[in-house]
């Protein structure tokens, strides 16, 4: 993927985005040991059942397992935290070969369950996509969604490793500037975090997550960068999987080189199909009659931003880069962002208003590359990219990747050829060149991918239920442009949550029909 911002996933009227949903009751899944402790109703309420799995992860000692336990407080922040939601910290190992060793605290935030007790199988955890998405900040954004779900879960997430609260990584000019300032700055701020930001650091959290949390089986959600947290989790942890849901999944069999490859390939895919709809159904498209049209069309607007970028509001401007990675954000939301994008690119094209594309860049986290952003999410996707990936090539060979990205897309290809260079210099080897994912044994997982996915791409869904191993990866295919599928389309939706409530998973070769039908 690119380095140039953590990837979410579409939500319709939201920027960014993650998926939750319901399941079935405690007894008929047996996911919980006992019934430990009742919080205080109110008048007329229930008392709430609170649960306790008997099956702490190996080789951690008391203090962290039978010895912890979850004090959940109101939060304090984020502001859209403040109201109806609990925060907690939880005590892990900063190196799980010595789990005696130092600790740090895991960031954790929590909407309770409104249903009754026997409705509620425990806690469904989410991951938000990236790296470098904090959990805590976005599940108070993307709550709306989930509300009617709220009767079967309690909804948690958290901030991954080296990301918001949760030891978190700088690279910038010091230690509290929150920008990335190169692999340098990383080293000097954060060498003694680095190497334990990766994903099967956390994945080793998550279980410890779901012991404290109550569950004797994890329940998962992930989107994009969240299908390697999951499936990591699989395959270390097979015997404790319950029910997980792998949604526009990254490719386990590409490294981090093929992944830029595929990527650009996908996005100038989605751009072309854009350009296609343009140009049949939409009164003067800015990008002309077609994709080849609108490719030289982009060429000479990027030509343009190169020599003098266009003013964006807030003293900001859009330069060349800017404008490819505002448009990937435009076909993440699928045909939802056709219509808002052929605006904004008139207003570009034929005023030099770069106001709506920095607008909707802003709302998706990309706009203005060179600005420090207002959280530590690209020093943290650097890291932990870096952290998960050997990837280390000589010179020759990044000059070789770098021209295969260029010439693979002729939109997106230079902006995207950058990230070749993410982790060349960086102060500490990477676990692996892929990751390890085969988890025999495991409860069935299921796999969405859509056919149209700008951002991982469509064979990256088949590779990832293949990897999982034979009973394990079960593919759901989408016939849908955008990023993520669920719930925007109704087959998707409903087959995820006859999955987490029944166990029940789709036929063998399901497809969901929608845009790309």
């Amino acid at each position: 993927m690119s380095d140039a911002h953590p990837i979410r996933s579409r939500r319709p009227a939201l920027s960014a985005g993650a998926l939750i949903i319901a399941g079935i009751v405690l007894v008929v899944f047996g996911a919980v040991g006992a019934w430990l402790r009742h919080d205080a109703p109110g008048r007329g309420a229930e008392p709430r059942t609170e649960f306790t799995a008997d099956n702490p992860p190996a080789g951690l000692s008391h203090t962290l397992t039978t010895g912890q336990h979850l004090r959940w407080s109101p939060c304090t922040s984020p502001p859209a935290a403040r109201t109806g939601y609990d925060c907690a910290t939880m005590k892990a190992p900063l190196d799980y070969r010595e789990p005696d060793g130092r600790t740090i605290d895991v960031a954790l935030i929590r909407r309770k369950a409104t249903g009754p007790n026997a409705r509620r199988i425990g806690s469904l955890v989410l991951n938000f996509g990236g790296p470098g998405v904090s959990g805590v900040s976005e599940l108070p954004e993307l709550l709306s969604q989930y509300k009617p779900l709220l009767d079967r879960y309690d909804l948690v997430s958290f901030d991954p490793r080296g990301v918001g609260a949760t030891i978190p990584v700088r690279c910038g000019k010091t230690a509290d500037d929150t920008g990335y300032d190169g692999a340098r700055a990383c080293a000097e701020h954060s060498a003694a975090l680095l190497p334990y930001v990766g994903t099967s650091h956390t994945a080793r959290d998550l279980d410890l997550m779901r012991y404290l949390l109550g569950d004797e089986r994890l329940h998962y959600f992930g989107v994009s960068y969240g299908t390697a947290l999951g499936a990591v989790y699989a395959h270390l942890y097979p015997s404790h999987v319950g029910r997980l849901v792998l949604e526009a999944p990254v490719d386990p069999t590409e490294d981090r080189d093929e992944k830029q490859v595929s990527q650009v390939k996908a996005v100038q895919a989605a751009f072309d199909r854009f350009a296609a709809h343009c140009a049949a159904r939409i009164r003067h498209c800015p990008t002309g009659d077609g994709p080849e049209e609108a490719a030289r069309r982009m060429a000479r607007l990027a030509h343009r931003l190169e020599k003098k970028p266009a003013p964006a509001g807030g003293g900001n401007t859009l330069d060349a880069d800017d404008l490819a990675y505002a448009v990937s954000d435009y076909l993440v939301l699928g045909t939802d962002g056709w219509s808002p994008l052929a605006k904004a690119l008139t207003a570009l094209i034929d005023r030099n208003d770069g106001r709506p594309l920095s607008k909707h860049a802003d709302d998706m986290g990309s706009a203005d590359h060179a600005a420090t952003p207002p959280d530590n999410s690209r020093a943290a996707l650097t890291a932990i990219t870096c952290a998960d990936s050997s990837l280390r090539p000589d010179f020759e060979r990044l000059d070789r990747d770098e021209a295969r990205v260029k010439a693979a897309s002729p939109v997106f290809g230079a902006p995207w050829s950058t990230g070749v260079y993410l982790c060349y210099d960086w102060p500490f080897d990477g676990e692996r060149v892929t990751p390890q994912v085969n988890a025999d044994g495991a409860a069935p997982v299921l796999v969405i991918g859509g056919t149209g996915d700008p951002i991982t791409p469509y064979p990256g869904a088949r590779n990832m239920a293949r990897a999982l191993g034979d009973g394990v990866g079960v593919l759901l295919t989408a016939e849908e442009e955008g990023h993520g599928t669920y719930p925007q389309n109704r087959c998707v939706m409903e087959a995820v949550d006859q999955y987490l409530r029944t166990g029940r998973t789709p036929a063998t070769g399901a497809v969901c029909r929608g845009t790309m039908s």
